[in-house]
C-alpha cells in the first residue's frame, strides 16, 4: 500500500517509524519536528516525543545507521564508525574539508560565548577575525540571530544545526565543559 499525507494520520506505530525512516533516509540531513508533524498529522511535540521513544530503539541496533537527535529536529544518518569507509566509497581525501586553527577557535568562541558578537571574539582572540566568521557562516555553522541593541547594531552569531550535527552534539550542554566552569 502507498502511503500519501491523507493516509499517514491512522498509521500503526510500525508503519509510522518505517514511513519515518523513509522520509529521513531519502531527505539526507535534517528535518525539523514542525516539518514531519505536518507530514505524519501530529502536533511537533508528540512527533518529537515519537522520534526520541523510537530513536532509543533504533540506535541500541547494530546496524551503520542511527537517528541524530537535535533540539529541533532529526535527521537519519551513518554511524561515526563506518566514516573511514564511507568516505573511501565516495573518493572523499582525508582532511579535506577540515577547519583551520584560526577558524576552529572562532567556532569555539562563538559555541560558548553565544549569542556574541565579531568585536568580542576578536577582543578574545587578540586578532581580526572578519574572514573566519565569513567562512564559518558559508559552512553553515554558525549564523546571525539578530542585533545587539547598542550604537552600530552590531550582529550577534550563534551555533547552528550543522554545527551540532557535524560535532557529534546533541545539544550545547554536551560541550566539553572549560576549566573554571562549573
Amino acid at each position: 500500500m502507498e502511503h500519501t499525507p491523507e493516509t499517514t494520520k491512522n498509521l500503526s506505530l510500525p508503519m509510522l517509524h518505517a514511513s519515518l525512516e523513509a522520509v529521513l533516509f531519502a531527505t539526507g540531513h535534517p528535518l525539523t519536528y514542525g516539518k514531519l508533524a505536518n507530514l505524519f498529522d501530529n502536533t511537533p511535540g508528540e512527533i518529537k516525543g515519537i522520534i526520541h521513544r523510537w530513536a532509543e530503539e533504533y540506535n541500541a541496533k547494530k546496524s551503520g545507521l542511527m537517528i541524530a537527535i537535535y533540539p529541533d529536529s532529526c535527521q537519519l544518518c551513518t554511524r561515526e564508525e563506518y566514516g573511514a569507509i564511507i568516505r573511501t566509497a565516495l573518493g572523499v581525501r582525508e582532511g579535506a574539508s577540515r577547519l583551520s586553527a584560526a577558524n576552529l577557535e572562532v567556532l569555539s568562541a562563538v559555541a560558548y560565548h553565544q549569542p556574541t558578537t565579531r568585536a568580542y571574539v576578536e577582543q578574545l582572540r587578540g586578532v581580526d577575525c572578519s574572514h573566519a566568521i565569513s567562512v564559518l557562516v558559508d559552512r553553515g555553522f554558525i549564523e546571525s540571530k539578530s542585533r545587539l541593541d547598542v550604537p552600530g547594531r552590531p550582529r550577534l552569531y550563534t551555533t547552528t544545526t550543522e554545527f551540532l550535527r557535524c560535532f557529534g552534539l546533541n545539544s550545547l550542554s554536551e560541550l566539553p565543559k572549560v576549566d573554571g566552569e562549573v
